[in-house]
């Protein structure tokens, strides 16, 4: 028995120097290791940190966005608000629907619920703020909203697309439940016109300079028009040119444009602005958005805050409604082929009085 219980505590013994043995061959990662001769061996505690990705809700854009002040701007955020929340506009739903032309899922005032994140370079040397294009999930984290609902939304929202298709989905939309609460909605419309401010710095270099009507206008033409914004190449050329030292830049025109503003301060420069307005007329999303055009392209009046009305009305003066012209031509055609009927018909009836005389 004694031999037996020899061999059990020599047997435990071997087994506990072999164990000291392992335990010193791991280093305590809260002191560097000493020993030359011994490799320090893999620690998740010393790994890499992950890099930060545009779906983390701690990402610059969501810091960015979250660190706005209303002092940044020169017009009031909850004025820009209350126009693209006006059901003249985009209108204002609390459950997902379909966009008309694209059928991405929309709620609220128009916030599109599934954008992923995207890369918009900077194209003008001459102005050094980016531009901001977070995804939806990235805007729906930082107006303060659990990722969890937004998965169920587009959930159920794929389902519906599946089963109704988009034109019966859209003749639902006024008897969806409510998705989200109005305050809600809010604060992804809030979030969604930071952003339109934050980029409209990257489309303007004079967005400082601007009035603040004329910068709740270009706010409100970004949010609108989002990255399609960058194809307005006259525009944005034109909205540019207001800066001094663009003056020995681009084409003559453009260098004299900019030589008559160093002339006159920008706010002040209608005729530099009434040039910017007149760029904007012969635009598809003006002929198409005749209201909404006009009350943007209104804006940009140096003497908008004098008299909004007269600015709105020298705006429709001149941007007609596309409607009345197809009106016209429409009922012109209509009158053609009436008259061309009655016509086929008066003869037709003689043709069958003569028969039947000669029968």
């Amino acid at each position: 028995m004694q031999s037996v219980r020899r061999q059990l505590v020599l047997s435990l013994l071997v087994l506990l120097g072999t164990g000291a043995a392992i335990g010193q061959g791991i280093p305590d990662p809260s002191t560097p290791a000493t020993d030359p001769i011994q490799p320090a061996l893999p620690s998740v505690a010393i790994s890499a940190p992950a890099p930060v990705s545009l779906s983390n809700p701690d990402s610059p854009a969501v810091q960015i966005l979250r660190s706005f002040s209303d002092s940044e701007i020169k017009f009031d955020l909850h004025a820009l608000m209350d126009t693209l929340r006006d059901k003249r506009h985009e209108g204002w739903v609390l459950a997902a629907y379909p966009d008309p032309k694209t059928s991405q899922p929309l709620i609220g005032a128009g916030f599109t619920l599934d954008l992923p994140a995207r890369e918009h370079p900077q194209p003008d040397p001459l102005n050094p703020h980016p531009f901001l294009e977070p995804s939806s999930a990235d805007l729906w984290r930082a107006a303060g909203l659990a990722p969890d609902r937004l998965d169920a939304i587009l959930d159920l929202y794929s389902d519906r697309l599946a089963s109704w298709k988009k034109r019966k989905f859209q003749k639902r939309i006024p008897t969806l439940e409510p998705q989200i609460t109005d305050d809600e909605a809010t604060l992804l419309l809030r979030i969604s016109a930071i952003q339109a401010i934050y980029n409209a710095r990257a489309y303007c270099r004079n967005f400082d300079q601007m009035t603040g009507s004329q910068q709740m206008a270009l706010s409100q033409l970004v949010y609108q028009m989002g990255v399609n914004l960058a194809h307005f190449d006259e525009f944005l050329s034109l909205i540019n040119t207001g800066d001094h030292t663009r003056a020995s830049i681009g084409t003559p025109a453009t260098a004299q444009a900019a030589a008559v503003s160093a002339e006159t301060p920008l706010s002040d420069n209608s005729d530099y602005w009434r040039n910017v307005q007149h760029s904007l007329y012969q635009s598809q999303w003006a002929r198409h958005y005749r209201m909404r055009a006009i009350a943007v392209i209104a804006m940009l009046d140096p003497a908008y805050d004098d008299s909004p009305t007269a600015a709105e009305h020298r705006v429709s003066l001149t941007l007609r409604p596309v409607s009345a012209r197809r009106s016209r031509t429409h009922s012109a055609s209509l009158t053609q082929i009436a008259s061309t009927s009655r016509s086929s018909r008066t003869i037709s009836h003689k043709r069958k009085s003569r028969t039947k005389r000669r029968v």
